[in-house]
Parts: structure tokens; C-alpha cells; sequence
């Protein structure tokens, strides 16, 4: 019977059952006790396998959130029913993701009759994406131990692994308590008269003399000034590489793609409290298109549709995507384009801007290793070490004359490390829409 397997105390029994039979052939005395002691052992092992096949497999119930934050702990439960009118000795192995990580499996249980145990474990998902439950593995013990029988049991079921909540959401706490100094977003004052009227205030000591209104000063018989706002129900379009590139991870389970959307999720939040309508397109091997929406459950929307986004092994190809963005997006918008780029990536690069500068404003983020700012900072010591020094800084004074060419072209650049990303996104989206570019 499929598995059946026999149990340690079996195992033992017919090997001095074996010993005894292997004696009596010197011994004939010994005939006799072997016979016996066959027919007790047969006996015993029928009567033990008998009862454990007539014992119905227990009903196993998993609790688990329907979606799981990535590389954090999570408490799971499993909920056991002994429907047997009898006590059982059980091992449990919930068959989870086979990516994740877990503390507390398998487990080993002995339910009374009619019982109900709860068992807890902790589970941690390395990388974002839908994962399966495949059910429990049980190897149910019989009375005596000399049986054992493996079952697959309990509920398939599937989960959804999103971005860590809790980066996410201390980000989001600060920007909706005005308190983005706290990841380095900087307040700056607004230059000119390029965003809409907001309101009539008193005039205070820094105001802009421009910013009086003279009907209204009259009126009142003291100063009045006009206040504005940043320009509302603009667009921005996100325009994310998932190529190869972005497979580099500089934290252990992140890719620089991972990190981009942690970053994108960011700003995505900002500029819909800003009344700003947010798409993105993702190319290079995952290829995504939301288009433009202005609505409060936007960052919702791109979580559900990005979740699952990994980086292809495929080479990213920049220029299509922008000639793919030009056609799905003609109306004007703030593009902001996540991506690692190479040496041998920036003519392509160039050409995707250029083609997107034609009707859109282009802010180009492009992340670079967190090792070369570590290689530059460690110490010189032999000739090895000069080596590796001035070969990277020579890669990186190529990288600033590549930006250079993108900045001619008239859009923004951002060559900054990972971690550095979400504040100055948000810096960037935060001095464009003050300068009224859009």
C-alpha cells in the first residue's frame, strides 16, 4: 500500500526474531521459542497494521493571510481534528512555498481521541510573486509504533507575496503626515508663478511682491497676497525596466527591481495626494501597461498588477519601450524612467529619450551597484587594490559623460544607489511640479 512503511519498533522485533532464528541453527532448542515468537510477532504486526488503516486521517484546517509581506516573518497556524476514537502519534510537515524559509517544521503531535490541536510556525517568502500550499505531508503512527503511514491531506491553497508592507507603509506614514524630511525629502520654495491659485491669505514677511493682490489690499485696507498650489490633474507614467540589469541584488532578496517598485509605490502615493493620475509601462521581459488613472485606490492597483514582476534574463530594450509609450500615451506627462544601464546600454538609451522628449518631460533614474561606492571607499593598500580603484572610477567618470549627453537632451538624470532612490524621487516629482514644467 502506498506509504506504508514499517516503524523502528518493527524493524528491531525482526531482527531478534532474525538473531533467534540464526541461533536455533545451532542451538535446535531454540526452534521452538523462534516459531512461537514468529507467530506472536505476525500477530501483533497484522492486529497494529489493521488498526492503523481503519484510522481515518485527520481533517487539518491552515490559517494564513491571503497576501504575505517579502523576506518577513509570518505567523501561520494549523488547526488538527482527530476524528479517530483513539489517541495518535503523528509527524506533520506543511508543504509550503519550497522558496520559503521556516521555523518550526515539522512538527510532532499526539492528539487524544476526539482531539483538536492548533500548531504555529513562522514563514518567511524571499521573493514577490503567487505561491502555492500544496497541502500537509502526515506520517501517522500505529498504537504499537510498528507501522507508519504517509498522507497528503489538508487544504491547496495559494498566496499572494507582495512588497514589505512595512518599508511601504512607514514611507506612506510619512508622506501623508507631511513628515518626508524623515527619508531626506526636502521642502523647497516655489519659484515663479507656474501652478494654480489656491486662495487669498494675509501677506507675510518673505511673500513675493508679485504675490499681492492689489484690488484686494484695497479692499481690505491692509496687504493681501495670493497663495498657490502645485498644478493638480497631471500625469505620470512610469516607465520600468525589467531586464537583466535589474536581477543585481545589493541586499540580500532584493533586486534593484525590487527596489525600484518599493520606490515607485512611494511616489505613486505622493503624486495621487497630489491629484495626479499614475500608469506605468514595464518592459524588458515583463511587459505591464496601466494607463494613466487618477483614483485613491491607485497604489492598490499597481501592487495587484505588479506583485508578480520579476527580472527576465532578457536584454531590456529601452528604445521600444519608448516608441511603445509614445503611441499608448500621447497626451503630455511627467515619465519617469526606472532602469541599470551599462556602457553598451546608452545608445540605446539616448535614442529612447530622445524619441520620448518629443512630447513628454523624462526624469531618467538609473541605479548603479552599491559595490562601487564601497570599492572606492576601502583603503589602498597594494597594487591590486590601485588597479581596482582607478578602473572604477574611470567606469564611473564615463557613466557622469553618458549623463551628461542625457541631460542635453533636456530631461532630468539620478544616478544614485538603490537606497537612495525613494527620497529622491520624490525630491525630483517635488521640484518638477513646483518649476510648472508639466
Amino acid at each position: 500500500m502506498a506509504g506504508l512503511s514499517p516503524g523502528r519498533a518493527l524493524l528491531l522485533a525482526a531482527g531478534a526474531w532474525t538473531a533467534i532464528g540464526l541461533g536455533a541453527a545451532w542451538l535446535p532448542g531454540l526452534l521452538q521459542a523462534w516459531q512461537a515468537t514468529g507467530v506472536v510477532l505476525a500477530g501483533l504486526a497484522g492486529a497494529d497494521l489493521w488498526l492503523l488503516l481503519a484510522t481515518p486521517v485527520p481533517r487539518i484546517e491552515r490559517r494564513v493571510a491571503g497576501i504575505l509581506p517579502q523576506g518577513v516573518w509570518c505567523d501561520l497556524d494549523l488547526t488538527l481534528v482527530n476524528a479517530a476514537s483513539r489517541r495518535l502519534r503523528l509527524d506533520l510537515h506543511d508543504l509550503h512555498p519550497p522558496d520559503a524559509e521556516t521555523s518550526g517544521l515539522p512538527a510532532r503531535l499526539d492528539l487524544t481521541a476526539a482531539d483538536r490541536a492548533r500548531l504555529s510556525y513562522r514563514l518567511r517568502a524571499p521573493s514577490r510573486g503567487l505561491r502555492h500550499f500544496a497541502g500537509c505531508e502526515l506520517r501517522l503512527h500505529s498504537p504499537l509504533g510498528l507501522w507508519g503511514r504517509r498522507r497528503r491531506t489538508g487544504p491547496a491553497q495559494a498566496v499572494r507575496i507582495y512588497p514589505n508592507f512595512a518599508e511601504i507603509g512607514h514611507w506612506t506614514l510619512l508622506a501623508a503626515s507631511d513628515h518626508l524630511a524623515g527619508l531626506g525629502v526636502r521642502r523647497q520654495r516655489r519659484r515663479g508663478i507656474g501652478a494654480e491659485f489656491h486662495q487669498l491669505r494675509e501677506y507675510r514677511r518673505g511673500d513675493s511682491l508679485r504675490q499681492i493682490d492689489w484690488k484686494a489690499t484695497s479692499r481690505m485696507r491692509k496687504p493681501i497676497a495670493r497663495e498657490y498650489q502645485d498644478e493638480r490633474d497631471q500625469r505620470l507614467v512610469f516607465l520600468l525596466d525589467c531586464g537583466r540589469r535589474m536581477r543585481h541584488c545589493d541586499r540580500a532578496g532584493h533586486s534593484h527591481l525590487d527596489e525600484a517598485l518599493n520606490a515607485l509605490l512611494l511616489l505613486a502615493y505622493v503624486a495621487v495626494r497630489q491629484g495626479d493620475a499614475v500608469g506605468l509601462l514595464a518592459y524588458g521581459g515583463g511587459e505591464r501597461w496601466l494607463p494613466p488613472r487618477r483614483a485613491p485606490d491607485t497604489v492598490q492597483r499597481l501592487l495587484r498588477n505588479l506583485f508578480d514582476l520579476q527580472p527576465s534574463l532578457a536584454a531590456a530594450d529601452p528604445l521600444a519601450a519608448a516608441q511603445t509609450l509614445l503611441q499608448r500615451q500621447p497626451r503630455r506627462a511627467l515619465v519617469v524612467l526606472l532602469t541599470n544601464s551599462r556602457d553598451e546600454d546608452q545608445p540605446e538609451l539616448l535614442r529612447a529619450v530622445s524619441v520620448l522628449r518629443r512630447k513628454h518631460l523624462v526624469l531618467v533614474a538609473n541605479l548603479r551597484e552599491a559595490a562601487l561606492d564601497a570599492a572606492l571607499a576601502d583603503p589602498v593598500h597594494t597594487q591590486a587594490d590601485a588597479l581596482r580603484f582607478h578602473a572604477i572610477h574611470g567606469y564611473l567618470e564615463a557613466r557622469t559623460r553618458q549623463h551628461e549627453r542625457l541631460k542635453h537632451l533636456g530631461c532630468r538624470v539620478l544616478d544614485l544607489r538603490p537606497d537612495q532612490l525613494p527620497a529622491a524621487l520624490v525630491n525630483a516629482y517635488g521640484s518638477i511640479k513646483r518649476s510648472a514644467m508639466l
